[in-house]
């Protein structure tokens, strides 16, 4: 039978990549993202895709969008943004901004889904980041949303387990794609941030995507509440690059 998943963000960088992941493990998949000529172009490669514009901080247009997808069996709350800069600096809409996607965003559509997961169970995936654990500096409110969406996690699998329902988070680390791709463009900052990390490589969509359906699949069955990091080490390195006798 197939299953049914909304990707929030999924219209473009690696949203668009889990997407076609789902689609290919026979998911009917939603694609909730405010890009509406992006989710025409996916719609249009992808069979199986229902684009559904919307602004994720908007309640009215979140609950248009999942009462016209109707039925669900996960959620990924992949969408996100970055305003980039020191925090003295950021302004009342880069603060706005960030908080309405990151996190308003993960909220309103987590009620959504949980809502008609209630009765017949299902999986909802928050996506993190290392920042929320240990935050990098010049990123603006991106590590603080990140933060408290981990801690929404925690909450929602507390509230929301009983009803049937899995909650778990992803923390991804350093990615070569999405929004970090032109980061890593440039060589000299990819080998420097390759360099850091244990295994001497950076992430690829693909690293993110394999933890998604691991843990939207019946393998995950009892994991619960949890922050899977995937960042080939790097938050547990920082002593490595400490000076030492």
């Amino acid at each position: 039978m197939t299953k049914k998943a909304i990707v929030t963000g999924g219209a473009q960088g690696i949203g668009a990549e889990l997407v076609a992941a789902l689609i290919e493990a026979d998911y009917e998949v939603g694609i909730i993202d405010i890009d509406s000529d992006a989710l025409a172009e996916i719609a249009k490669r992808c069979k199986g895709v229902t684009p559904l514009p919307a602004d994720v901080g908007n309640r009215a247009e979140v609950e248009a969008a999942f009462r016209e997808f109707g039925s669900l069996d996960l959620l990924v709350n992949n969408a996100g943004i970055v305003r980039f800069g020191p925090l003295i600096d950021q302004t009342q809409d880069d603060i706005q901004a960030v908080i309405s996607v990151n996190l308003m965003g993960s909220m309103l559509c987590a009620q959504q889904a949980a809502k008609r997961m209630q009765d017949i169970g299902g999986v909802i995936i928050n996506m993190s980041s290392v920042n929320a654990v240990h935050p990098a500096p010049n990123v603006g409110l991106y590590a603080a949303t990140k933060a408290a969406i981990a801690n929404l996690t925690q909450l929602q699998a507390l509230e929301w387990g009983p009803l049937g329902i899995r909650v778990n988070a992803i923390a991804p680390g350093f990615i070569d794609a999405g929004m970090s791709a032109p980061i890593f463009a440039d060589e000299k900052v990819r080998a420097k941030r390759s360099g850091g990390v244990p295994l001497h490589r950076l992430g690829t969509a693909a690293d993110v995507i394999s933890a998604v359906l691991y843990l939207a699949s019946d393998a995950a069955a009892y994991i619960h509440g949890h922050e899977l990091v995937i960042d080939g080490g790097v938050i547990n390195s920082v002593l490595a690059h400490l000076p030492r006798d």
